[in-house]
């Protein structure tokens, strides 16, 4: 699940890793911005900002071609919409939508791929963002692994007791199957979850998670930043007076 593949990358030790989140969190921002904003010469300033992002994929240590294909999981979406553009006549707004839609989740995967989720969700604390959402994100994230628990044991009981796809004869039987074993997948979670949740109550949750590192701004960081923010406005001014 791409869930987990993302907790195993931002376990990283890289000076990318290690940067301030809050740093990492407001160049993203500064990217997403910049590329959103963006209204000529997009063909050669995506193909530019691809290569930034393949760059800090590369000092991540982050698989680049696992991280170009988890990011095109937006394309299903956005495709939809620049077909129709393209059928109303507009095809350079279909691609625009295109480019910028998977850079887009291309940044945010590197965000997220070179952050632990617990400093991440401090960074975004120390932005100043709602520590309620936060809490929600934060518990859903961790539910993610409880179902994805749940669900590998049911598929290693199924498998144990000869069950297998090709054994449902007939496309109705199958759904009936897949529905039922979703069914049994959301009971148990929620069963799992709730017990969880009994057990943190018991324990003293206070409502909110405790940071166990607290996070500080060093050169390092502000140099980032700094190259964050500029680099992306940079490029995309040089190629607009370009084109």
């Amino acid at each position: 699940m791409h869930h987990v593949t993302l907790d195993q990358w931002s376990q990283g030790a890289t000076a990318l890793h290690r940067l301030d989140p809050r740093a990492k969190i407001a160049a993203a921002l500064a990217f997403l911005v910049t590329l959103a904003t963006a209204q000529r010469g997009l063909a050669p300033l995506g193909g530019v900002l691809l290569a930034i992002l393949a760059l800090a994929a590369w000092r991540g240590r982050l698989p680049l071609a696992g991280a170009l294909a988890r990011a095109g999981v937006v394309l299903p979406f956005t495709l939809v919409f620049a077909a129709a553009s393209w059928l109303a006549g507009d095809p350079g707004r279909g691609a625009a939508l295109v480019t910028k839609s998977y850079l887009s989740a291309l940044v945010v995967l590197l965000l997220a791929g070179t952050t632990p989720l617990p400093m991440l969700l401090r960074g975004f604390e120390r932005l100043g963002a709602p520590r309620f959402l936060l809490m929600v994100a934060q518990f859903l994230y961790r539910y993610l692994f409880v179902i994805s628990e749940e669900a590998q044991h049911m598929r290693k009981a199924a498998a144990a007791r000869g069950a297998t796809v090709r054994g449902i004869a007939g496309n109705r039987a199958r759904f009936r199957a897949a529905a039922g074993a979703l069914a049994v997948l959301f009971a148990r979670s929620h069963k799992r979850a709730a017990e969880i949740h009994s057990a943190m109550l018991a324990r003293g949750f206070p409502g909110h998670f405790r940071p166990f590192v607290e996070i500080h701004f060093h050169a390092a960081d502000v140099a980032f930043l700094v190259t964050g923010v500029l680099t992306p406005l940079a490029v995309r001014l040089l190629i607009e007076r370009l084109t």
